[in-house]
């Protein structure tokens, strides 16, 4: 399933784990502190069972929107220079799920890794000013 999920939707390996591709980018652009960047993008993301993403920091905000079928843990790890575990972040599983949501936000600047549960998992992330690698980073 996750050879023809990544094949189907055209992804490629994201540097912190999991598979990738941007699939929206807005035409307007906005003033950040690391420069200009698009108002929006969008991408989907794409964990088979048994990865995870490792801990890593955007500047902009960003909203994870679940699509299924199998669940995600997003772990939230503080907006120090190291991540640290925080007990913060949520649950990204179906409708009915206990405990879970279909959609969370992580404030920009904020840790952040992905777990999935015992299924593949695809969901995608609006970040907002837009993403770019320039202002990125994975932990140590």
């Amino acid at each position: 399933m996750t050879y023809d999920a990544i094949r189907e939707l055209s992804l490629e390996q994201h540097p912190e784990g999991g598979w990738f591709r941007r699939t929206y980018t807005a035409a307007d652009a906005l003033a950040t502190p690391g420069g200009e960047r698009p108002a929006a993008t969008l991408i989907h993301f794409w964990l088979p069972a048994g990865e995870h993403s490792r801990w890593h920091v955007v500047a902009s905000d960003e909203i994870w929107m679940w699509h299924g079928p199998g669940s995600l843990r997003l772990e939230l790890g503080g907006t120090s220079d190291q991540p640290r575990d925080t007990g913060d972040g949520g649950l990204l599983a179906a409708p009915g799920t206990v405990g879970a949501t279909q959609q969370l936000i992580v404030p920009g600047g904020c840790w952040q890794r992905t777990v999935p549960g015992d299924d593949d998992v695809l969901v995608s992330c609006l970040v907002t000013p837009g993403f770019d690698f320039a202002d990125w980073r994975l932990a140590d």
